[in-house]
């Protein structure tokens, strides 16, 4: 396609096979083309020419491409070519602001590209590209549609400024950062505050499609207000718990007045579901705010003002029912933990009330085990943080964990048990087959339920010896349901789980010689299910049970396997009653001879064999070869 003779219609051409062609060579061919239209001298009358002319809204996205890569050359245009695109570009899209969405953003993107690369360029004395406000304030007193393309700007300049170029040299991005950050962001915050104000000061129409769009972009403006790398950090986005905010010191005036998290709030309980999840994911940076921005008094404040949020949510739980609100409100009850500690929560005068809504939260939310996992995920975070922090408050006040955290174990380990049914009988995606969930929410309950251990040592007992009985009843019948059978051994595998990570947490959480017999009588228990299983071998066998029992070994071996256990310890109490197991030797001894067991008859099954070597890898690391060689001899 030679492009001295690309006449509106071969450039709508080219549009197609960019943009909705299907032929792979055509396309290829089109995007050649493209390249050579971006270094063709006539680039720039082909883009106005397709602003103004074409037919369609690919031809208006064709033209924001052909810009956007023209103005971010490393060679920069001339400053009053750049200039004279700018102000075109929000000459056109004041003239037109129904265009099509992705058009809209694309030409503001361009604006935004030169506004970051002409941030320090001076002509006649002025810094020519910084007044993007000023022009935004202008689009504020249009139409609703002139007022979501001027938030549309500053959301898209805020995001553009914390883009870290790679083909450019990082200082001058941290440069031009720091710069807008200390001269533009705050304002544009503002900005955005007042805006919102303005939303809820009026009725709102949320059958308006308009205003809703207007609301939805400037909550997403304040998200990237928030959302910016203040300090140059770059934190990992995977690391999501872990996140604090490093507002700047300039803005501590807007964080201390108490109208400002007021305002999400009331968005929040205001805004249906789509624009309430953005309201509620700003209020999860609000709650990561740095400590060090509030005095003492200060913080208390900020945080009490949190935490009757918290509350008003959890006592009007409507919004809560949309998968959006729920992920984002799991999030921000997990960052209130990370930013603040125990002893500071309990000095809230409604934290006992919040602590038992957020109980009575965390409890339906696990009962509905097959619903929004990840969310989960925060929910579990929050309580292992709390139970690992107890022994750390020197507060008078009750933190009421005791009596909280053993219900939240309850309800973890009853809503997997009774899961096992539904997915047997309704043959659904089994949750133990996503081992990496399981390992992950069982990890972090290991230190919930240390927390008033002989709650959670009863319940355990009682419901293994329960269903370890129906279990033998089943494989001693000769017309044993094979339904019920899966669903037995279902639930043995969670309770072999369950009780690996419990003892487990011995290492997590302050433990008694009382607690290190209850880990006998549990262990009992599983070290007899391991004999009874491999007992039935070859023909009764059944992999989840043997994965969990890997994983039991696992976790035992970590607690109470090593030189640097006392041998006297209380375990192996009650286990040299029942099983003549009586210290960390003999317990090698079984580990062993259930390694050889599992490569004997499990030769076929992968994730078996796989978890067996690692394990014996794992045991290997804490004794020399020899040593585990002669134990296998003797044996």
């Amino acid at each position: 396609m030679a492009l001295h003779f690309q006449s509106l219609a071969e450039l709508e051409v080219l549009c197609t096979h960019l943009y909705i062609g299907t032929d792979l060579t055509q396309r290829i061919e089109a995007e050649k083309a493209l390249l050579e239209l971006i270094d063709s001298p006539e680039c720039l009358s082909k883009c106005q020419l397709l602003l103004e002319q074409g037919t369609t809204s690919y031809a208006q996205l064709l033209a924001a491409t052909c810009l956007s890569k023209l103005v971010s050359r490393v060679s920069p245009l001339p400053i009053e070519q750049r200039i004279d695109i700018r102000n075109y570009i929000l000459h056109y899209v004041a003239s037109q602001p129904k265009l099509a969405p992705f058009v809209i953003q694309a030409l503001i993107q361009v604006i935004a590209k030169i506004t970051k690369l002409g941030w320090f360029e001076v002509q006649k004395d002025q810094f020519v590209f910084r007044e993007i406000i000023a022009d935004v304030k202008k689009f504020l007193q249009g139409t609703v549609e002139h007022c979501i393309i001027g938030v549309i700007i500053l959301s898209e300049l805020t995001q553009e400024m914390n883009l870290v170029d790679y083909s450019r040299p990082s200082a001058k991005h941290r440069k031009i950062a720091t710069s807008f950050r200390d001269t533009s962001l705050k304002d544009i915050l503002v900005l955005a505050c007042s805006l919102l104000k303005e939303v809820l000061a009026k009725p709102l129409n949320l059958q308006d499609q308009s205003q809703q769009n207007l609301v939805m972009q400037v909550l997403k403006l304040v998200l990237n207000c928030l959302n910016f790398d203040f300090i140059g950090s770059s934190a990992d986005e995977s690391a999501d718990d872990l996140c604090t905010v490093q507002i700047p010191t300039t803005w501590r005036t807007i964080f201390l007045e108490p109208e400002t998290l007021d305002l999400f709030f009331n968005l929040y309980h205001s805004l249906p579901p789509l624009l309430s999840q953005l309201a509620l994911s700003c209020l999860v940076q609000f709650a990561s705010t740095r400590r060090s921005l509030f005095s003492s008094p200060e913080r208390a404040k900020y945080l009490g003002n949190l935490i009757k949020g918290v509350k008003r949510i959890l006592e009007n739980p409507q919004g809560l029912s949309d998968p959006g609100n729920y992920h984002e409100f799991c999030r921000f009850l997990a960052r209130l933990k990370t930013n603040y500690q125990l002893g500071e929560l309990v000095m809230v005068k409604e934290y006992p009330e919040v602590i038992r809504l957020i109980a009575n939260f965390t409890i339906t939310s696990l009962q509905h085990w097959e619903f929004a996992p990840n969310s989960v995920h925060y929910l579990l975070t929050l309580w292992q943080r709390m139970v690992a922090s107890v022994p750390f408050v020197k507060s008078t006040e009750p933190h009421l964990l005791d009596t909280y955290a053993p219900e939240i174990t309850k309800a973890f380990i009853t809503s997997r048990l009774e899961s096992v049914a539904i997915v047997v009988r309704d043959n659904l995606d089994d949750p133990l087959d996503d081992t990496a969930t399981v390992f992950q929410q069982l990890e972090q309950l290991c230190t919930v339920s240390r927390c008033e251990y002989e709650k959670t040592c009863t319940l355990l007992v009682q419901l293994f010896d329960q269903n370890a009985q129906n279990y033998q009843k089943l494989l001693h019948s000769p017309s044993g349901i094979t339904v019920d059978k899966a669903i037995q051994e279902g639930r043995l595998a969670w309770l072999v789980y369950l009780v690996g990570t419990v003892v487990g947490g011995r290492l997590t959480y302050t433990s008694t010689d009382e607690h290190d017999a209850m880990d006998g009588e549990l262990s009992c228990r599983v070290f007899q299910l391991i004999s009874l299983m491999d007992t039935g071998l070859p023909q009764c066998s059944n992999e989840k049970i043997e994965l969990a029992i890997l994983w039991f070994l696992d976790q035992f071996r970590k607690t109470y396997v090593g030189d640097q256990l006392q041998r006297t310890s209380k375990v192996y109490a009650r286990m040299s009653e029942v099983l003549g197991i009586t210290d960390d030797n003999h317990v090698l001894e079984t580990f062993m001879t259930k390694i050889v067991t599992n490569l004997k008859y499990w030769g076929r099954c992968e994730p078996i064999i796989s978890r067996t070597l690692q394990f014996l890898n794992d045991l290997s690391v804490g004794y020399p070869f020899y040593y585990i060689s002669t134990l296998e001899r003797e044996r």
